[in-house]
């Protein structure tokens, strides 16, 4: 009684599908996992639109999955094999027969989870996507996870803390007026000042990730593999740093190969309360000609060139590629959307920027000498200094090689961390209460 009581209330969500494509039935013809701390995906591709429906079962947890219009086919099978022992949050996937043209699907979890199912149309590479993104309902808190680290402790972090919204608070003020009903007071607002020992956090953004691979060269390297390994080599040089006697810490959006929607990004970048974002990607263009690094800041107005807007509107793209479920985005999420970016945060990206490429220049050839400005929704936090850093131009086969190798990797990450470090010698960051 209590099991049927949880599925009506859970409910099911209907795919439709036309009735000529399920009479002739659709083929799966890839399925994908990707595990990850923040959520695991995944994800049923098929040549047609598929119809399903889902219900979440909560003792022991579960997502049972009919879809119809199928037979159970090898690509199908493939899903058993494909879930990893250390997936956060999936323990095992059944998959069978359960009816003709009906094929069941039981996701076995390990904790409690937030299930959202929905479909993407077809966008290259991929044809129709059925996807099931499994959010778990007690995430840790990336903030809370830093400061432990910095103490030396272990064992999971806390829930983050849902009784502030300095960004509805801050869209508020912005307008003019009083916070919308159900938002908490403003925060206090930090002051400048050299203030007591505490964490000096960089969010580092390697681009794409999971169902996005970014842009991919001629010899196959992806986009989101060697942004990742750029990005993980500038973390340790980040944690084995510091600024004026405080600790440095680095915040990965992601690390491992996963999707991560371009305003999550911004989100987490604001959760940890970080001092300064830095997205880390790989040019590509349409011939290999183009060469050299290029950094990035956001733009009020239009682009600085052509090529900026052209760049910014490749990488705005993402969340087609990775694919989000526009229909799950909440008030906060659609107020995180907002362009709220401040003059202070562009002037002060520009800075970043400039030190950046400054330091950038010296271990590699530059597409453009000085930082350049457009429309990038990644670089939206109104209250972070953002730059998004285009290391070389991946569909170049010279620079393709040239960011697989370990020495420039390390020359790049070299030349960031002290461009970061340079910035901090005449931005001091600002006093927090955010002690360690």
């Amino acid at each position: 009684m209590i099991q049927r009581r949880e599925l009506l209330q859970a409910g099911t969500l209907v795919l439709l599908l036309g009735r000529a494509q399920l009479a002739s039935g659709a083929a799966i013809v890839a399925v994908r996992v990707w595990p990850a701390e923040d959520y695991s995906r995944v994800t049923l591709e098929s040549d047609t639109e598929l119809k399903a429906r889902q219900s979440f079962i909560g003792q022991p947890p579960r997502l049972a999955v009919d879809i119809e219009g199928i037979e159970l086919n090898p690509a199908l099978r493939e899903l058993v094999a494909k879930v990893l022992p250390d997936d956060p949050n999936i323990a095992g996937i059944r998959v069978g027969q359960y009816a003709p043209g009906v094929v069941r699907l039981v996701i076995d979890l390990k904790q409690a989870i937030k299930p959202q199912v929905f479909t993407l149309k077809p966008i290259e590479p991929y044809q129709h996507r059925l996807v099931f993104d499994l959010y778990p309902t007690q995430p840790p808190d990336p903030l809370a996870a830093l400061i432990a680290e910095r103490l030396g402790q272990k064992g999971p972090a806390p829930a983050p803390r849902t009784d502030t919204d300095p960004l509805g608070d801050l869209i508020a003020r912005h307008a003019d007026k009083a916070p919308a009903p159900g938002l908490p007071p403003a925060p206090a607002v930090p002051a400048r000042g050299n203030g007591t020992d505490r964490l000096i956090i960089i969010a580092l953004d390697p681009g794409h990730g999971g169902e996005d691979p970014g842009a991919i060269g001629r010899n196959g390297t992806r986009e989101k593999d060697v942004v990742l390994r750029i990005a993980r080599r500038l973390r340790d040089r980040i944690n084995a740093s510091s600024v004026n006697g405080h600790t440095l810490r680095a915040y990965l959006t992601r690390d491992g190969d996963f999707f991560v929607p371009l305003h999550v990004r911004v989100q987490k970048a604001r959760q940890v309360q970080a001092d300064l974002f830095v997205s880390i990607h790989a040019d590509a263009f349409f011939t290999p000609r183009p060469q050299g690094a290029s950094v990035f800041a956001l733009s009020h107005g239009g682009a600085s060139s052509s090529a900026a807007r052209w760049m910014a509107a490749k990488e705005n793209k993402a969340d087609e590629i990775g694919g989000i479920n526009v229909k799950a985005k909440d008030a906060q999420v659609q107020r995180a959307l907002l362009d709220m970016s401040t003059s202070a945060q562009i002037k002060d990206s520009l800075r970043l920027g400039g030190t950046l490429l400054s330091e950038i220049g010296r271990v590699g050839k530059l597409h453009k000498p000085r930082v350049e400005q457009a429309g990038f929704a990644v670089l939206k936090a109104p209250d972070i200094p953002s730059v998004l850093v285009e290391a070389a131009f991946i569909s170049n086969p010279e620079e393709e090689a040239k960011l697989n190798s370990e020495a420039y990797q390390e020359q790049l990450a070299a030349a960031l961390m002290r461009g970061i470090e340079g910035y901090f010698a005449k931005n001091p960051p600002l006093a927090r209460n955010r002690s360690v």
